[in-house]
């Protein structure tokens, strides 16, 4: 079941980064000064070939694959995205479903339907 970790309210104009997880997921959502989603980021699969579906209002969709950038035990490199193509929707609405049970309605709901829309 997806757990809030961290719920941080940024300063000025940046919207409010509310994020949640479990063992298969992490879940990133921005929200703007009066609750609306303005964007999320879906990372999921973290333990084997980790990826991550994000929308934003301004840019829509994308899906990535986490290139974790550790090429050796001695040398840590950033994580970067890079391009996957379509995710396989139905196995993560499915799993993401499953695991969002104990969300706010609101935001349980709303990547819900943003998956959904997502071809």
């Amino acid at each position: 079941m997806l757990q809030e970790n961290v719920r941080k309210t940024e300063g000025g104009q940046e919207p409010r980064r509310r994020w949640f997880s479990d063992e298969y997921f992490d879940l990133v959502v921005w929200q703007s000064a009066g609750d609306g989603i303005v964007g999320f980021q879906l990372c999921y699969d973290k333990d084997r070939t980790e990826r991550a579906v994000s929308w934003t209002r301004s840019r829509g969709y994308g899906h990535f694959r986490v290139e974790t950038g550790e090429d050796s035990p001695v040398k840590n490199m950033t994580p970067v995205l890079v391009s996957a193509g379509a995710p396989a929707k139905e196995p993560l609405l499915a799993r993401f479903s499953e695991a969002s049970r104990t969300l706010d309605p609101i935001i349980r709901n709303f990547i819900l339907e943003r998956l959904q829309e997502y071809s």
